[in-house]
């Protein structure tokens, strides 16, 4: 029985999460969260260990530009805008969590942008 898109992207969800968990369980960076929907994107900076998000960006905030935008360049926006939310966080190390997303395309171009912002994920 063939699976459904939702089930392929449910299992690639916890196999990265799986595999973040085991990486992060003691060294205490932060993980770089990443959501995309049809009409959106946004992106959270979280302190697992304590429970609370450091930083958060999104295509929804008028400042930006790209708001009800979801395209690469909307990505682009708010990677750079997370990296420097981070930066005034004092975060410079984190891991990237690109939940069940494909790393390609608007999250590609996110993880790209937060990287030439200075934030090494």
């Amino acid at each position: 029985m063939a699976n459904s898109k939702r089930t392929l992207f449910l299992k690639r969800r916890m196999r990265v999460r799986n595999k973040l968990r085991k990486v992060t369980a003691n060294v205490g960076r932060p993980r770089l969260s990443v959501h995309r929907s049809s009409k959106n994107i946004s992106v959270q900076l979280i302190d697992d260990v304590n429970g609370v998000t450091l930083a958060s960006a999104s295509s929804l905030e008028k400042d930006l530009g790209v708001v009800g935008k979801n395209n690469i360049e909307a990505a682009t926006k708010v990677g750079a805008a997370i990296a420097e939310r981070a930066k005034k966080a004092g975060v410079e190390v984190a891991y990237f969590d690109r939940g069940g997303f494909l790393f390609h395309g608007k999250v590609k171009a996110l993880a790209d942008a937060a990287r030439e912002g200075g934030l090494k994920i």
